[in-house]
């Protein structure tokens, strides 16, 4: 099986690697079209702010690349949300392979910004990726910015209001907390992506 990383920019991709490494594959990082288009599985990291992050796709001529892939995609932190249409960052158009928006947490009092730090998963749907995923498993989040709760949401999560932490539309995932850092949890999930 083989497996890629796209060389997005993002500062979170020798962590998503080892995590992967763990899991005992070798996931190469790439910027080129036709090794992204060739794995079986594709993988976008990312952390950051989506506007640099969007730039640097059309930078690497990887807009059009990622929205043609057929295989599993998985977008991980601000991966995830350039899967979506829109970011309320910067006013982003986004890759627009999943039908939702990004919006900024609004602080309140109750409710600092960035959400970081560990939280609790909600599924609320039956999905190959959440295999043995259990209701109030822990994941370590780091955002100021989130997908609202809507049809592609596969699991939510509270922080003074519901958002979406695993999202899904045909063949692109993404996963709002960084399992690479969410010890045993993340790599169960990490671990059934690739098995998809």
């Amino acid at each position: 099986m083989s497996v890629v990383l796209v060389d997005a920019g993002g500062t979170n991709i020798g962590s998503v690697r080892y995590a992967l490494q763990r899991l005992g594959v070798d996931a190469a990082l790439t910027a080129d079209a036709q090794s992204i288009r060739s794995a079986d599985k594709v993988i976008l990291p990312g952390v950051g702010a989506a506007a640099p992050g969007m730039a640097r796709l059309r930078e690497l001529e990887l807009v059009d690349v990622i929205r043609s892939l057929t295989q599993p995609v998985l977008g991980v932190c601000l991966g995830m949300q350039l899967l979506c249409e829109h970011s309320e960052e910067s006013d982003t158009a986004c890759l627009g392979v999943i039908p939702a928006s990004v919006r900024r947490f609004e602080e309140t009092p109750e409710r600092c910004v960035p959400h970081m730090g560990w939280n609790r998963l909600s599924p609320v749907a039956h999905h190959p990726l959440l295999k043995n995923l259990e209701e109030g498993d822990w994941a370590y989040f780091v955002h100021s910015y989130a997908v609202p709760v809507g049809d592609y949401t596969l699991v939510s999560c509270d922080y003074g209001m519901a958002f979406s932490a695993v999202i899904a539309s045909g063949n692109f995932h993404g996963m709002q907390f960084h399992p690479e850092r969410s010890a045993q949890v993340g790599a169960k999930l990490l671990k059934n992506f690739l098995e998809m």
